[in-house]
């Protein structure tokens, strides 16, 4: 597993889904501004309504460009078994069922999945339950986290 492969990934995952948004924000910007849309009566709200979609679709847009700079950004530094797991760290788990996932921890950019190699990364943040439990943790350490009710317990396998 090479990190800067994996940042790589997730940086050109953002660029497009980047384009794609600005180009869907475009579209309903046009749609919300073209002259047949203007309302007729105070029914008519197909204006109204693609002017809501544009301002979302635009909203869209700054949140992927915010994660995108966050996510260029980031310092990718070797693990450094005296600091533990950090922003930029590339980390294996394991659950109490023996199933493993890999997990990018980014500073943005939460549930973005990658594909290396036909292995699945997830980006977590360290806002997330799971991001929060594994900050300063070490390879072998296990951690606990509680979601809607219900304990998960996860080994950390791998740190790169």
């Amino acid at each position: 597993m090479n990190k800067q492969t994996v940042h790589q990934l997730i940086l050109g995952k953002l660029r497009i889904d980047l384009d794609i948004a600005e180009r869907a924000a475009q579209t309903a910007y046009e749609t919300a501004t073209h002259e047949e849309n203007i309302a007729e009566n105070k029914y008519d709200t197909l204006g109204l309504e693609a002017s809501y979609l544009a301002a979302g679709q635009a909203r869209r847009v700054e949140e992927i460009r915010q994660s995108l700079v966050l996510c260029q950004n980031v310092t990718l530094r070797p693990y450094d078994p005296q600091r533990g797991i950090e922003v930029g760290a590339l980390l294996g788990l394991e659950d109490e069922k023996g199933r493993e996932q890999w997990l990018f921890l980014a500073p943005d950019a939460a549930g973005l999945k990658v594909d290396m190699v036909g292995q699945m990364i997830t980006v977590i943040t360290p806002r997330s339950p799971l991001g929060k439990s594994l900050l300063g943790k070490f390879e072998g350490d296990e951690v606990e986290i509680l979601v809607a009710g219900a304990r998960q317990q996860f080994a950390v396998t791998e740190v790169i």
